[in-house]
């Protein structure tokens, strides 16, 4: 990439994670630019809010945190997910006719998207057809050479077959993990190790990355022509919340950036376990971090 900052893109959910005694603004999408924003990229967060105080005040924190924004106010109200933590590990309530379920295609989210290095993307903001329609029609119109990145990210009953397969149709980069895998092997009659899977889905729907993530324990990173897999490191965990979109993030920042799958792999691995020991899914990142 020439020297210049890549313009890294989230479509889908933006909205506050409400904890039981605080909230912090998130969506997947979101979460993924923040970091790639941290790490050096431009990013640009295309989302709705409503004509409320959540939905303000959630587009003063992407201000404060540098995130560009191409959002847009629509009648319906703010998007909110109730999250739960058992020692550490989130479990959500996700509220239903919200904004991000109404994401109008505008000309200037078809402007950005023509402009983008990388198009973040998942299945929980197309369980609505209108965004669905939308984030579709952003796809086809990003660069050919952009990262088209499938973060699958399956939250209660809001996907299927039809839409994963449509979706990675659409994608070149897959992210899973391993619990997400298991879900796909019984929906798609998956059969084999997990490599073998792993490579027949890259094969299948040509991808350039496929990254599959296991908590705890690993994760791997497959190319065409290279498999890099590396253990999780043992850290005190506040909550994890948002770090498999830190991973994203920065893996996406560190390809396009020059740096090898190895060195984007173990990046995001660093940044992810970082994100793992703060809570919620935007702290703020140290100098020393993204080196």
């Amino acid at each position: 990439m020439e020297d210049r900052k890549p313009l890294i893109a989230g479509v889908g959910e933006l909205l506050w994670d409400v904890f039981p005694d605080r909230k912090k603004a998130g969506g997947a999408p979101v979460n993924f630019v923040y970091h790639a924003t941290q790490m050096g990229a431009e990013g640009c967060a295309v989302s709705a809010v409503g004509d409320d105080a959540f939905g303000a005040e959630i587009v003063r924190e992407l201000e404060k945190n540098r995130i560009r924004n191409c959002i847009e106010k629509v009648e319906h109200p703010t998007g909110r997910v109730l999250v739960e933590l058992h020692e550490g590990s989130p479990s959500y309530t996700i509220m239903e006719e919200v904004a991000w379920d109404y994401l109008p295609l505008t000309q200037q989210a078809i402007d950005l998207a023509g402009k983008v290095d990388a198009l973040c993307f998942g299945t929980l903001a197309q369980r609505s057809p209108v965004s669905r329609r939308t984030i579709r029609a952003l796809l086809e119109c990003a660069p050919a050479e952009a990262l088209l990145f499938f973060d699958i990210n399956l939250r209660g009953h809001y996907f299927s077959k039809e839409l994963i397969e449509e979706s990675l149709q659409k994608a070149n980069v897959f992210k899973l993990n391993d619990d997400e895998l298991v879900a796909l092997r019984a929906m798609f009659g998956l059969e084999g190790s997990d490599g073998e899977v792993c490579r027949g889905m890259m094969e299948r729907y040509g991808l350039r990355y496929l990254i599959l993530t296991a908590g705890s324990v690993a994760s791997t990173v497959y190319s065409p022509s290279e498999t890099s897999v590396i253990p999780t490191p043992e850290v005190t965990v506040a909550d994890t919340v948002g770090a498999g979109d830190a991973f994203s993030g920065a893996f996406v920042y560190s390809v396009l950036t020059g740096k090898s799958l190895r060195e984007a792999h173990r990046k995001a691995v660093d940044i992810a376990a970082f994100v793992c020991t703060r809570q919620g899914a935007w702290p703020p990142y140290g100098e020393s971090l993204i080196r």
